[in-house]
């Protein structure tokens, strides 16, 4: 989900980690996208998209985890799918974004689903 507005210096950039989320991203690869500094390029994503570049790649990687989690797939394929280290790095930030940890998002689908 790219962000209503962004100066055009962003696009790039914001559609380089929608495309590869799931691997390791850099602020020096993001910013050299955008044609800035990498301190410009942090400051001017946090001014116009309202987070860090890493919050926001979290964010791109825990909805395409909501995804995988609903469709079925385990939460430890799925860490390695959206480009968590580990299962346990995936479990954390899940919590941090979600309010609730994997299984918890799975049973309240669940219910949700039932009712």
């Amino acid at each position: 989900m790219m962000p209503a507005k962004s100066p055009a210096a962003l696009d790039d950039a914001l559609a380089f980690i929608e495309a590869h989320f799931d691997e390791p991203v850099r602020l020096a690869q993001l910013a050299e996208l955008s044609a800035l500094s990498v301190s410009r390029f942090a400051t001017v994503f946090r001014q116009q998209v309202g987070l860090s570049p890493y919050r926001y790649l979290c964010g791109v990687r825990i909805r395409r985890a909501q995804t995988l989690l609903l469709a079925g797939v385990p939460g430890s394929v799925v860490a390695a799918e959206v480009g968590f280290f580990d299962q346990s790095h995936f479990a954390r930030h899940f919590k941090r974004f979600c309010g609730m940890t994997p299984s918890s998002f799975l049973q309240s689908a669940r219910s949700v689903k039932a009712g």
